[in-house]
């Protein structure tokens, strides 16, 4: 058996592409939402498998909020570069599934690495 538990938060930050033409290359901002998936494969005493609190604290410490998001990273900002970092520092300390960033209601990029 197993679970997939799954935790979002917002953070607000402005960006701009490099190596990019059209409007995303000049800086703007977007309310930026990220959504980890933790696979759990066994539940303690009480039937959970790792405590929400501290998935979400863990998200809190790697979100920019309130940053220019090309002064924080060495790399392009890209809502698929964002998700590829956030997955490896959570990879850190749960056994992450995947991260998906949405820069908008209707735009996101998911990373994993399944096969």
């Amino acid at each position: 058996m197993s679970w997939i538990l799954k935790v979002r938060d917002k953070f607000q930050a402005a960006h701009f592409l490099k190596e990019y033409e059209g409007k995303c290359e000049r800086i703007h901002g977007h309310s930026f939402q990220v959504e980890v998936q933790i696979l759990v494969n066994d539940l303690d005493k009480a039937g959970i498998g790792i405590d929400f609190k501290f998935i979400k604290q863990a998200l809190s410490e790697i979100m920019p909020d309130h940053t220019l998001l090309n002064e924080v990273y060495d790399f392009n900002p890209s809502a698929e570069n964002l998700s590829r970092h956030f997955f490896k520092e959570f990879k850190k300390k749960f056994a992450v599934k995947s991260v998906t960033v949405w820069e908008s209601e209707d735009a996101s990029a998911t990373y994993s690495e399944d096969n």
